[in-house]
C-alpha cells in the first residue's frame, strides 16, 4: 500500500501457574481460567524510520456475552486504522502547522 504498512495482530492470552516475581522458562497453563483475546492494529508510514500513523488495541474476554458486538467494533476500528494516511484523510499532529499573525499592509 503506498500510504503505508498495515499490521493486524490477534493474540490469545492464557493464565499460567508462574509467579510474576520469579519468572520461569516453562509455565503450566491453568485450564479453567479466563482466556482473553487481544486485537491490535497499527498503520505505519513509508519513511525510512517508520512512524505510527494510527493504532487501535483492545483486550477483551472471549466469553463475554456481547462478544459479537465487540468483534464488530474491533473490525470497524481496524478498518479505520487501515485507511489512515490515504487520500485527503491524513493524520493531523499538534504542531504540524504553524500560523503567524500578519503585519498590517
Amino acid at each position: 500500500d503506498p500510504s503505508g504498512t498495515f499490521v493486524q495482530l490477534r493474540l490469545g492470552l492464557a493464565q499460567t501457574a508462574c509467579r510474576k516475581r520469579a519468572p520461569q522458562r516453562h509455565c503450566r497453563v491453568l485450564e479453567s481460567r479466563r482466556r482473553p483475546t487481544c486485537l491490535a492494529c497499527y498503520k505505519f508510514d513509508t519513511s525510512d524510520v517508520p512512524k505510527v500513523l494510527d493504532k487501535y488495541h483492545n483486550c477483551g474476554p472471549s466469553h463475554h456475552l456481547a462478544a459479537k458486538e465487540i468483534r464488530q467494533r474491533d473490525e470497524a476500528e481496524c478498518r479505520a486504522v487501515e485507511e489512515a494516511g490515504k487520500g485527503g484523510d491524513t493524520l493531523y499532529l499538534p504542531g504540524m502547522f504553524a500560523f503567524s499573525r500578519g503585519l498590517p499592509a
